[in-house]
Formats: structure tokens, C-alpha cells, sequence
């Protein structure tokens, strides 16, 4: 748990001008990429609200408030590979977090956070002895595994540890006491949270309310907490506390077990002998923690901080996805039965963390030392130790460098082994079949590595740089290395759980009184530009490329929302159809082929950013990145023909559903004014602009995505292989494509219109075999201020997508797909009509935000082959231009 730098030292700070301290004794304990973890080892499940709720060190106080966004990309690797471990560790996560702090007034500080990451790859469900595994690209199972359990006899000594294990692809065998983990791909999972606190500050104190709520798929959290700072002796000693509270609801559908023997397989579904078995977990657990910590600066150049953190947890504390593996010995020499056990630890855990931190800025080099360790300690039995150490130097000209190294280790869980011996006594197989819910298992119990012993080593560096106008832009890098040889003391629980992982990221804040000073000293030019033309041309929020800033080095900061949602009816040309023509028809039915599956919603939502500069008065650049998630529920169709193993690919059981989310691709655009009437703010006449767009869209989303389920048909050249996501499930089009777009604008009194052509020209086919449809669309619109600061449009808007040509480099099954497996169930050509409202802040500290909301309601919809129907889109924006 990073060391909390508390608000009232940093707006001290601030208003007495301490410059030289602030800036890199901030910029050591603040930056982004410095926060050191939290020491414990948490389930997947576990998002949990408290590494925010707690830790805000990245959010300290700034004078009139600031706003600014982050990407973070996770990405783990490596991994002890072997023949019974053909996979390696593939989990990445990339994560969008906007944040903005707005003083309302001198005392009232509101604060408000958006963060959104996605995960996805392969990791461990579980680890055991190589003689009780079995490679096994086809398997089964809820996550698609690579290398599947061996269920039932098995040749294994359960003294030894050694056993028979048959080599992958060959028929024989070697006696060996190898450990490996068992690797599953999961489907990505995209979380969001929506966090805020409000703060009061006194002359000697603050007192700080805030909450969230976190969602995703199988874990929501709605959380609070209250927190405050207390000065004394002159300000230079501050007391910090805080109190926590979440409430955490776990939603799971798994995958049953299946109890496999050599002659015999049963099939537990929810078996009342089988409690802790069910395929569906559907329970709570609540979160409480206080703490309390001190910061004291020691001088003019020092501050020391400590901190004590108590959290408990109680409820359900297990992974439900994490397996166990047992062993017991059969009473025929040398062989063994094998049976799994769903993870199960403690209903109650109670954590204790104490962290100690020291900054020094040294004036001779302009450059700041950090050095921090926290000690962990929990219920489990788990002890951490984390010592951290960065430096932050001044380059000069508003370049920061700071490098960091960090070193990790944690003993292991008093219930954790890699596999277990249920008993040393040998049982019959008659009692080992007919005896299931019987055999013998320990009270609790996990072999998630997570919880083992092991050591984190790490070293990385951040780089910012800060410009005018109150910017500040940096990015981060950081390397870790996950071993069981770097755990304190040694006693880890070995090589199988080695591999490593990076995170790097990057960030930009803007400090909102530097901008508002620079555009309240920009003279009457800026404000008459900001405040009367650029009001009343505001398009709606779901045209992009509209307007143009015309003071050079102006720069333009937002945030724009997508949600599109399709659902209802499958149709052809316009018409909605019945199951049997999408079974006979939709997937490419002329050649035999038929559906077994369709879509009956799906939901994308996507997140944009708009950065704008102005070098000039006639050119504006932009940066648009994009984040994107989609869900997918697509049940069977009934009276559809059934997928078997052997003709077809292979489903998992239970909710047929699809997501996938993380980086989408990116633009970079040019707009170049062809004609702008000059500003008169005495005449009656309308003014009018015209402005053209030229731009690419970078191929920086995956387009080759791939779903566990895994083609099964032995004739097929993808036996074995994982297949593509849908077209439209991908994140990008695999293609530099390109967009230009031309826009005019007028306004006249509250009255203000518009127009635009632009379009998407995919250049080339991607690597996965195909490339996307262009686009071409043209929209024009109407606003009236009804106020001088709000103003409605109504637009229409026509949209013509091509086909896709080509197609994803796999074979299809006859049986098993579904309409938006085939490329030519893409394109279209429809018209929606918008309604939209916009607002702008024409003064105050809020000045120059600008907000707005449009529906796109669809009102006729020709499609090519079968597609489901469109429902409507909704966008939101918000910038600010300083």
C-alpha cells in the first residue's frame, strides 16, 4: 500500500510557494507509475475499491483543480514450460482511468474517477503432479484447457511423489515428481468503476466523503468511505486516518465438475452430496478497514510518513474458478485415486499493514530521493515485506526522469499446497466410486500460486515532461520478476510458479488553474472566440471532426461515450425473419452448412479521447485514442442441429456468451480551415465555415482475437486451434485505413447548422485474412440556443457500409456457428435521426467545459444477409479548451 501523501501537505505546499519540494518530493510520491502495490495476496474475484479508496496519492490536491487520463497495459509472460506445460502465462489487462478535481469553492473540493480495464489470457486454474495430467488441446472444459486433469486411477506413489507420467504426442512414459500448473484461456472481462469524495478543507483540517461502485461479469462492489487530515505544530506534522467500507456481491456460473475414472465418467451437476460443487455461487463479502498514518516534515527538504492499515473480510473468500487437486492411494500397488476440490479458504480474513516512507529533496542536484517499506501480515498466516526506492531528477525545461526499483516477498497461506494428499491410507476403487462426497479433504484449502511463498523483483522508469498551459504528459515502464528463488528467507513453492510480467502506462494531467490563468491572459480574441462563437457551433456529440480551435497553441482535452445496442429480431434486407431461415440460410446455406446458435443482444460501449492542438490559426492535429468492450449472449436456436466432438467445435457448457474488450484503434487526424467568415459580434449577417478532415486510423485494436471454444473436426487444418472471435466482436480493423471527412458550419442569433460528408477506406486485408467494410456517411444537423449557454439539435444522419472481403483464415464447421461468423452477414445501409442537447460553462472556475448528450434512433435498416436488428446509440462528450 503506497504511503498516502496527504492533501493538506500538498496544498500547504502550494500556497506558500515551497516549489523545490513540491515538484519532486510530489513527483516522487505521486506519479503514477510509482504506487506500490498493496502486500497481499487477493483471488481474482477481488478487483476490490480499496487500492482507491485507501491509496489517492496520484490525486493529491492541486490548487483550482486539475483533470487527466491514464492507459496501463499488464502483461504477463514466460512461465516454466515443459512437455506437460505446452502454454505459457498470457494474462494482460489494459486499463483507461480519467480522473478530474474541480474546487468549488476555497473550502469544497469535489474529486471524481472513471476507470475501465479489461482482462484476458491464459492463467493457472490449478497445479499438480505431472503423472496426474494429460495434454490435452481439445479438452472440455469451462475455460478451454490446455492441460487438462486426469481424473480417477492414475500411477502415482503418494509417498514418493513420483509417478507415471505418459509424455504429450508419444507412447511412453517416465517416472517423475514434476509439478506443473494446469493453464486455461478465459474469455476478457471488462470491469468498470465509477469513484467520487467530496472534500472540506479547514485552516488546520480536511474531512473527505467518498464511494464508488466497481461491475463486472461476477463481481459488483458498492463501497464508502470517510477520511480527514488534522495539522499541528505549525503544519509541519499531519495526522491522516480513514475508514473503509464495501460491500461485495459474487455472482459465478462455473463449469461442473466431471469425476473421471478409467471405464466410468459421471457428470456432477448440483448434487446435493456435492455442495461446494455447484456450478453456480451466488454469496457476498464485506470489506472493512481503518487507517491511520502520520506525515512529518523534518525539515526543508525532508518528510518522514508511517501508516498503519487494518482491513478484515468476511464472507466468501475463496476463487470460485481456482481448482485443488487430491491423491489418495489405492489398495492396488502403486496406483492412486485422483478427484478435485473447487478452491475453499476462511469466511474470515483480517490483514494488518504498516508502511514507513522518507523523502529527501537535494537542492545540489535538484533531484529527490524516496525510499518506503511495508510489512504485511494477515489471519492466513501470509507475511510481506515490500522495500521501494526512486529517484526523481529535475532535467530542466519541465523534464522529470524517475527510475524505481522494488523488491517483494510473501510466505505462503497456512492452507496452501501445490497439490494434496487426502489420506496415506489406502482406500478400494469401489469406495473411491461409489464414496465421492466422502473422500477426505482438509477444512480449507487452495493451490492458487498466488497464495503460495514466492519473491517479486522489479525495477522501471518514468519519464514526464510539463509545458505550458498546465500539461503535463509521462509515461512509465516497469519489469517484474515473479520467482519462487526470490523469496526472503527461501522456502518457496517452487520453479512451476515462476514467470514474469511488465506494466507500463501512460498518463496526462492538466492542471486546471494554470490552464484558466493562460486563457483568462489570452485578451479579448480568446475570450470572445471561446465564449461567443464557439457556443453556438457546438455540433451534436455524435459527429466528430466538427469544430476547429483558431488560436495557435490553443490545445483541446475530452472524453467522448459510445453505447450502441442491438437486439430483438434477426433480419434480412429489412425484414425480420423466423429460426428456420437463419438455421437453413444464415450461414452460408447453399453449401450445406447450418446454424446452430444466433445472437440476442449485443452491447458495445466505447471510450474515445479528443486531444486537439493548434499550431496555427488554419491547422488543428488530433489524437484520438479508443477503448472499447463488447458483450454477446448467443444461446442455442431451438429445433437447431447439435455440435458433437469429432464433427464440429467443441462449446463450453452452460450461458453461451461472448465479451471482449481492451485497446481499439487509434486516429490521427488533420483539420485544414478552407473558409471562415470573419467574427463580427455586431453583425446580423450568419457566419459560415468550412474545414476539411484527413486522417488514418491506425490499426493499434487486435483483429485477431480468439474464442476458447477450440475446432474439434480432425479433417480440419485448425484442428486443436482456438478459433476467431466474430467480425464484429474484434477490437480493430487489422488496417491502416483511411478517413477524410468535409464539414461546414453556420450560425446566426440562437440558430446554428451544419453538415458533413466523411468516410473510411480500408487500404489493404488484415493479417487474419480480411478487411473490413467502407464506410461512407453523411449527416446534417440543426441547434437552438434556448439559453446562452444550452442549446438542442436535431440531425439526420445516412451511413453505407460495404461488405467484408475476404475472411478469417480458418475452416467453419457445418454445425456450431452462427449468423456473424460469416462475412457476408456484414453491411449495411441505414438512416437515424438524432436528438441531442449541449451545454457549455460560460464562466467561473468551471468556464470552457463543455458538456453534451445525443440518441441516435434508427429508423430504417437494410442489411446484407441476416443480422440483428439495431436498436439505437447513445453518445456523451465532454471537453475543455484552454
Amino acid at each position: 500500500m503506497a504511503v498516502i501523501k496527504p492533501i493538506s501537505v500538498v496544498k500547504r505546499f502550494n500556497r506558500q510557494g515551497s516549489s523545490s519540494l513540491l515538484a519532486l518530493t510530489s513527483a516522487a510520491l505521486a506519479l503514477p507509475g510509482l504506487i506500490i502495490p498493496s502486500a497481499q495476496a487477493e483471488p481474482d474475484i477481488d478487483e476490490g475499491p480499496f487500492d482507491l479508496a485507501q491509496d489517492n496519492s496520484i490525486f493529491s490536491s492541486v490548487e483550482g483543480g486539475r483533470f487527466g487520463f491514464q492507459y496501463g497495459r499488464y502483461q504477463e509472460g514466460g512461465g516454466n514450460l515443459n512437455a506437460f506445460r505446452p502454454q505459457a502465462n498470457t494474462v494482460r489487462a489494459d486499463t483507461l482511468h480519467a480522473f478530474g478535481e474541480i474546487d468549488l469553492t476555497d473550502r469544497l473540493t469535489f474529486r471524481g474517477n472513471f476507470i475501465q480495464d479489461t482482462w484476458s489470457g491464459a492463467t493457472s486454474i490449478s497445479t499438480a503432479p505431472a503423472a496426474l495430467t494429460r495434454f490435452n488441446p481439445n479438452a472440455e472444459t469451462g475455460a478451454s484447457a490446455f492441460t487438462n486433469l486426469r481424473g480417477g486411477v492414475v500411477n502415482f506413489n503418494t509417498e514418493t511423489g513420483q509417478g507415471l507420467a505418459l509424455i504429450p504426442g508419444t507412447d511412453k512414459t517416465i517416472l517423475t515428481n514434476q509439478v506443473v500448473h494446469m493453464m486455461a484461456v478465459a474469455s476478457p472481462e471488462t470491469r468498470k468503476q465509477g469513484d467520487f469524495g467530496l472534500t472540506h478543507e479547514w485552516d488546520d483540517s480536511t474531512l473527505e466523503f467518498g464511494g464508488g461502485i466497481s461491475q463486472e461479469r461476477d463481481f459488483d462492489s458498492m463501497y464508502f468511505r470517510l477520511r480527514g487530515t488534522a495539522d499541528f505544530n505549525q503544519k509541519l506534522t499531519t495526522l491522516t486516518w480513514g475508514v473503509n467500507y464495501a460491500n461485495n456481491a459474487i455472482t459465478v456460473q462455473r463449469y461442473p465438475f466431471r469425476l473421471n475414472s478409467a471405464a466410468v465418467d459421471l457428470v456432477t451437476l448440483s448434487n446435493p452430496d456435492f455442495p461446494d460443487w455447484s456450478p453456480t455461487v451466488n454469496t457476498t463479502r464485506n470489506d472493512y478497514s481503518i487507517n491511520l498514518g502520520v506525515n512529518q516534515v523534518l525539515d526543508k527538504d525532508s518528510i518522514f510518513t508511517a501508516q498503519f492499515i487494518y482491513t478484515n473480510n468476511s464472507g466468501y473468500q475463496s476463487d470460485p474458478y481456482k481448482e485443488a487437486v487430491f491423491v489418495v492411494p489405492l489398495d492396488t500397488p502403486g496406483q492412486a485415486w485422483s478427484y478435485d476440490r473447487y478452491d475453499k479458504r476462511p469466511n474470515e480474513r483480517n490483514q494488518f499493514t504498516w508502511a514507513l516512507g522518507y523523502s529527501r529533496y537535494f537542492d545540489k542536484v535538484n533531484g529527490a530521493l524516496k525510499l518506503n517499506y511495508n510489512f504485511f501480515h494477515d489471519t492466513w498466516e501470509i507475511d510481506a515485506h515490500t522495500f521501494g526506492a526512486s529517484w526523481a531528477q529535475s532535467l530542466g525545461h519541465g523534464w522529470t526522469l524517475t527510475p524505481n526499483i522494488r523488491y517483494y516477498s510473501q510466505s505462503a497461506a497456512s492452507f496452501y499446497k501445490p497439490f494434496f494428499i487426502g489420506s496415506q491410507t489406502p482406500i478400494s476403487l469401489a469406495q473411491a466410486l461409489n464414496n465421492q462426497s466422502t473422500l477426505p479433504t482438509p477444512q480449507f484449502f487452495s493451490s492458487d500460486y498466488r497464495l503460495s511463498a514466492f519473491g517479486t523483483l522489479s525495477g522501471g522508469l518514468t519519464v514526464n515532461k510539463e509545458f505550458s498551459r498546465g500539461i503535463d504528459i509521462g509515461a512509465n515502464f516497469e519489469y517484474f520478476d515473479h520467482a519462487n528463488a526470490l523469496t526472503l528467507g527461501g522456502g518457496g513453492s517452487g520453479s512451476f510458479g515462476d514467470f514474469h510480467y511488465y506494466v507500463a502506462s501512460a498518463f496526462m494531467n492538466v492542471n486546471l488553474s494554470s490552464a484558466f490563468n493562460s486563457i483568462s491572459s489570452g485578451g479579448k480574441h480568446a475570450h470572445q472566440d471561446h465564449n461567443n462563437h464557439g457556443e453556438h457551433t457546438l455540433a451534436p456529440a455524435g459527429v466528430l471532426f466538427s469544430h476547429m480551435m483558431d488560436t495557435p497553441g490553443q490545445f483541446m482535452v475530452g472524453l467522448r461515450y459510445f453505447y450502441n445496442h442491438q437486439g430483438g429480431d434477426t433480419i434480412h434486407g429489412t425484414q425480420p425473419v423466423d429460426n428456420t431461415a437463419i438455421i437453413n440460410n444464415a450461414c452460408n446455406g447453399s453449401q450445406g452448412f447450418t446454424c446452430q446458435m444466433k445472437a440476442t443482444y449485443m452491447n458495445m460501449a466505447m471510450e474515445m479521447l479528443d486531444i486537439m492542438y493548434a499550431p496555427t490559426s488554419w491547422l488543428n492535429l488530433m489524437v484520438m485514442p479508443m477503448f472499447m468492450d463488447m458483450h454477446m449472449d448467443m444461446p442455442d436456436m431451438p429445433g437447431a442441429p447439435q455440435a458433437v466432438q469429432g464433427q464440429t467445435m467443441i462449446m463450453s457448457n452452460g450461458p453461451k456468451k461472448m465479451s471482449t474488450g481492451g485497446v481499439a484503434d487509434t486516429r490521427l487526424v488533420a483539420l485544414v480551415k478552407l473558409f471562415d467568415s470573419p467574427f463580427d459580434i455586431t453583425s446580423s449577417a450568419p457566419r459560415h465555415h468550412f474545414h476539411i478532415g484527413l486522417g488514418v486510423s491506425a490499426p493499434t485494436g487486435d483483429s485477431g482475437l480468439r474464442s476458447p471454444t477450440q475446432e474439434t473436426d480432425p479433417n480440419s487444418p485448425f484442428f486443436g486451434k482456438p478459433l476467431f472471435k466474430e467480425y464484429d466482436m474484434q477490437l480493430g480493423s487489422g488496417t491502416w485505413d483511411f478517413i477524410p471527412s468535409l464539414t461546414y458550419t453556420g450560425v446566426l442569433d440562437r440558430w446554428s447548422w451544419g453538415g458533413q460528408l466523411n468516410g473510411t477506406v480500408r487500404t489493404q486485408r488484415n493479417s487474419s485474412g480480411y478487411a473490413l467494410g467502407d464506410i461512407f456517411q453523411a449527416t446534417a444537423w440543426g441547434g437552438y440556443n434556448v439559453l446562452h449557454w444550452l442549446s438542442f439539435t436535431l440531425r439526420g444522419l445516412y451511413t453505407t457500409e460495404g461488405k467484408i472481403r475476404g475472411q478469417f483464415k480458418q475452416t467453419l464447421p457445418a454445425i456450431g456457428t452462427m449468423p456473424s461468423d460469416w462475412p457476408q452477414n456484414y453491411g449495411s445501409r441505414t438512416w437515424d435521426v438524432g436528438f441531442g442537447v449541449n451545454a457549455v460553462v460560460p464562466s467561473g472556475k468551471l468556464q470552457g467545459n463543455r458538456f453534451g448528450v445525443e440518441w441516435l434512433q434508427p429508423t430504417y435498416n437494410d442489411v446484407n444477409g441476416y443480422q440483428l436488428e439495431q436498436k439505437g446509440e447513445l453518445i456523451a462528450w465532454w471537453n475543455y479548451t484552454f
